[in-house]
């Protein structure tokens, strides 16, 4: 069981470090915001700012949990871990 300040802590995470760990390619944007490229599905990608993105193009956004669960599919202890 997660405690409300591990979950806190974990959406707090910066995630473009955790994306390039992960392969995804980004193109940094003014800001300290990134784009992430290429998509094949989507060429306009996803903007990612600190522990927070935003997909315009498909209506989503979140913190860094939500990625992994909205993105990648993952489950909540996935991707806490």
């Amino acid at each position: 069981m997660w405690s409300k300040s591990q979950i806190r802590q974990a959406r707090k995470t910066q995630l473009a470090p955790m994306l390039i760990e992960r392969s995804y390619r980004l193109y940094p944007l003014k800001n300290d915001n990134y784009r992430v490229l290429p998509d094949p599905d989507d060429p306009a990608g996803l903007i990612v700012k600190q522990s927070f993105w935003l997909w315009p193009e498909r209506n989503m956004a979140g913190n860094s949990i939500d990625f992994f669960v909205k993105v990648e599919g993952l489950s909540f202890d996935q991707a806490t871990t």
